[in-house]
């Protein structure tokens, strides 16, 4: 895949029409290249020194695990997405990243990041906005958890995937391929794994949204946008602020 295509460049581009200079700081963020078998833990909550990386195929998810042994996923990490890019700027790592599936990503040490940010302004700024949008979706999932039905926070999780795939050129209106398991969305809707495959019953059969066979199939998208309340706003992937 060449650099111009690569999902990191593809999504940074929603923001910044990416330069010459640009491309060739992000050539260098990829020197690094490791393999991961799927449930390899990457980043340790509580890990010091740490690297980050950019997830380039594959699926990942950061969580917090609790005491009592239970899990909340903060977010899945997909193809373009950096892994633990705090856990290079804290001192400590405030969360864990796992491999969801086999995942290729390069390792990426706070030097790449500082010095890339000396040589490449509009760089930076393009990595500043990821951060942020980042952070909004991190805003939504609290709304999921604190102020939406079941139903609700499927489907906007759902379409929330769908916008972030289609931004990296693997997902649109019609679904995309889904490794998750009802556990995963269990820990990251705040649901029991029961409830998670009742409310994708009930969604299948009012002819909304069939997830089966690792497939997210959209059978009514309007229908699904209108039960979620969903406004992609928040991603802010319509094209480049900067040019």
């Amino acid at each position: 895949m060449s650099l111009l295509q690569s999902p990191l460049t593809l999504k940074l581009s929603a923001f910044v029409a990416l330069s010459e200079t640009d491309l060739q700081t992000l050539q260098r963020y990829h020197r690094r290249r490791r393999v991961f078998q799927a449930n390899h833990e990457l980043i340790h909550e509580g890990q010091r020194n740490n690297t980050a990386f950019i997830l380039a195929e594959g699926w990942a998810c950061s969580f917090k695990l609790l005491p009592d042994g239970k899990r909340q996923i903060v977010d899945f990490q997909l193809p373009g997405d950096f892994l633990g890019l705090r856990s290079i700027l804290f001192r400590t790592a405030d969360h864990s990243t796992e491999a969801v599936t086999r995942i290729e990503a390069s390792e990426v040490l706070a030097t790449d990041i500082f010095d890339s940010f000396a040589e490449a302004p509009r760089l930076a700024t393009a990595v500043l906005w990821a951060a942020s949008r980042d952070e909004a979706m991190v805003v939504e999932h609290l709304v999921n958890l604190g102020r939406r039905s079941a139903e609700q926070r499927m489907a906007h999780f759902l379409l929330e995937l769908a916008a972030r795939l289609k931004l990296v050129g693997i997902g649109d209106k019609t679904g995309f391929d889904c490794p998750l398991t009802q556990y995963h969305l269990a820990d990251v809707l705040g649901l029991s794994a029961v409830h998670v495959n009742r409310v994708l019953r009930q969604m299948r059969e009012q002819g909304l949204v069939t997830f089966q066979k690792g497939r997210v199939t959209f059978d009514d998208f309007a229908g699904l946008v209108s039960l979620a309340g969903f406004d992609p706003d928040y991603l802010d992937q319509d094209g480049p602020m900067l040019r």
